[in-house]
């Protein structure tokens, strides 16, 4: 009996040391993980349940600030300009995604291929800030938008597009989805290669067209793929900053504001931390309640 449980034995031994071993490898990510995210976000939540200016005293209001969030027009309209942001940032890259992905699958070892990709990646490599300076130089009343549409006999249509009320939201959402549009082309191209070229070549056999290629082989094959576009792109909209606050600082008006914009005028400019902490957790709350249903619907089943 001794000779059966002394092997049992050392393999629990070593079994153990191997879990200490593990936890000893993680703990330093996890104390990082827990540094700069769970303690930062508790704090949030703490904040968010009072009211300070940042410096003085804190008073308890309990969930004060999120009926605030839930109820206030202006807060309200700015939660509606990030859904609207969305729509732009997702729908144009995902689409020409597609188009491009679709349209360059049989060269995509050639030049030609080698160039788009090349080409419709390079926005990604810029940085958000020049890439809102530039825009915000093409979209200018004397940009080069208003000079081609002027040369085009379009004067009517030229106007200072950042700056108008009706245009200023949709012109932000193009200048995202130029800078998300490489993004989605590569891993929509990345994702065309994995798919089995002899499903393409029954598909012919059968007598199938290219636009049936592309509904039945090239849609179910990216389907992962389209869900990390859909997530990134949906997240991008959201959380969007930088290229709100280079382009237009909000306006005009409050037309292009969004939450993450709002979220710093309310903690640095008018020092409400707690309002702007309840707004930051509800934010956190929104990209969750959005991403995790994609994530779900894009899965691939087995």
């Amino acid at each position: 009996m001794a000779g059966a449980t002394a092997p049992a034995r050392s393999h629990g031994g070593i079994g153990r040391r191997a879990s200490i071993a593990a936890l000893l490898f993680a703990a330093p990510a996890f104390v990082m993980y827990a540094a700069f995210v769970l303690v930062p976000l508790g704090m949030s939540v703490f904040y968010s349940l009072q009211r300070w200016d940042g410096i003085g005293k804190m008073r308890f209001v309990g969930l004060n600030n999120y009926l605030i969030v839930l109820t206030d027009a202006d807060l309200l309209q700015v939660i509606g300009n990030a859904f609207l942001l969305a729509l732009w940032f997702t729908l144009i890259p995902v689409v020409l995604g597609l188009a491009v992905a679709a349209a360059i699958r049989e060269h995509l070892g050639g030049p030609f291929g080698t160039a788009t990709r090349t080409i419709l990646f390079l926005p990604q490599v810029i940085p958000l800030v020049a890439a809102g300076i530039a825009w915000s130089w093409m979209f200018a009343n004397t940009g080069l938008v208003n000079q081609a549409l002027r040369g085009l006999g379009l004067e009517a249509l030229a106007r200072g597009w950042l700056g108008d009320f009706t245009f200023a939201l949709p012109a932000v959402g193009i200048i995202g989805a130029w800078v998300l549009l490489g993004l989605c082309t590569m891993l929509l191209v990345t994702g065309i290669t994995k798919i089995d070229p002899s499903l393409y070549e029954a598909a012919r056999l059968d007598g199938a067209g290219a636009w049936d290629e592309f509904i039945y082989i090239t849609l179910p094959g990216l389907r992962q793929e389209l869900g990390v576009c859909v997530t990134v792109t949906v997240i991008a909209a959201l959380a969007s900053f930088d290229i709100v606050y280079i382009a237009t600082g909000g306006g005009p008006g409050i037309q292009t504001t969004v939450p993450g914009l709002e979220i710093y005028r309310l903690a640095f400019a008018h020092r409400q931390v707690g309002l702007a902490s309840a707004l930051a957790i509800f934010l956190m709350v929104l990209v969750l309640v959005c991403v995790l249903p994609i994530q779900w619907l894009t899965r691939v089943r087995r």
